[in-house]
C-alpha cells in the first residue's frame, strides 16, 4: 500500500449556472513533505465547514485503481491526481476491504477510517456536468475519509501501513450500501456500534431503524 500523491487547495469562487459558488474541491499535487494536522493538510482548506472538513473528514483519500473506471466513463476528461478533490491519491486500499475504524500509518502520521464520501453538487461543478454526483454515488467508488490520530509529515512515495484492524468488520463499502438503503437491518445495527463511524452517519442510520 502506497501514497502516490498529496494534493491541497484553498477555496475559490467559481460560476455555476450563473451563480457564484465558493468551493475547495480544486486540489493540486504538491512536491515534498506536507504536515498532516487534525483538521487538514497544511495548505489545504474547505469552503463550507457545515458539510466538509472537520475532525471526522479531515483527510480524503481516493484509490488510483478507480481512475481506470473514470477514464473509461469520461474519456474526454483529463484526470490528474487530485481530480476528485482528494487529498491523498493512494494505491492498494479498497472500500470493500477497509473497515471503518481501521488505523494506518502514513509517513509519521497516523489516521483512522471514519466514512465514505457522499458527493454533493460541487462534484457536478468540478466536472461541468449535472450528473457527476449521481454517477459517482452509483459507481460505489466512494473513496475513504480519515480522521487524524497522530499528526505528522506525509509525502508521495510513503508506504501506507496497517496499524490495527477494527474487529467489527464493517467496511467502507458497507456504509455506502446502508446509505443508499440496500443493506440488511443486521448490517445497520452492526454499523452503528462501530465507535469510529462518523457521528452524523450514526444518527442518520439510527433514524433509518426507527
Amino acid at each position: 500500500m502506497k501514497l502516490l500523491s498529496v494534493c491541497v487547495g484553498v477555496p475559490r469562487e467559481v460560476d455555476w449556472k450563473g451563480k457564484p459558488v465558493t468551493t475547495g474541491i480544486f486540489k493540486q499535487p504538491v512536491d515534498g513533505r506536507v504536515m498532516m494536522r487534525s483538521l487538514n493538510l497544511d495548505g489545504d482548506r474547505q469552503a463550507d465547514l457545515t458539510v466538509h472538513g472537520g475532525v471526522e473528514k479531515a483527510i480524503y483519500a481516493y484509490p488510483i485503481e478507480h481512475y481506470a473506471h473514470w477514464r473509461q466513463e469520461l474519456p474526454e476528461e483529463d484526470l490528474p491526481w487530485g481530480a476528485f478533490g482528494e487529498n491523498l491519491t493512494i494505491e492498494g486500499l479498497s472500500e470493500t476491504t477497509v473497515n471503518i475504524g481501521d488505523r494506518f500509518r502514513i509517513g509519521t502520521a497516523e489516521v483512522r477510517v471514519t466514512q465514505p464520501r457522499f458527493p454533493c453538487f460541487k462534484l457536478n461543478l468540478k466536472f461541468g456536468r449535472d450528473d457527476m454526483a449521481k454517477r459517482f454515488l452509483d459507481s460505489r467508488l466512494s473513496g475513504i475519509y480519515f480522521s487524524v490520530v497522530q499528526e505528522g509529515e506525509v509525502g508521495a512515495g510513503d508506504a501506507i501501513e496497517l496499524v490495527s484492524r477494527d474487529e467489527n468488520n464493517v467496511t467502507v463499502a458497507d456504509i455506502v450500501q446502508i446509505y443508499v438503503r440496500e443493506a440488511s437491518q443486521d448490517l445497520i445495527h452492526r454499523a452503528i456500534q462501530v465507535p469510529a463511524l462518523a457521528a452524523d452517519l450514526r444518527d442518520y442510520f439510527q433514524q433509518q431503524i426507527k
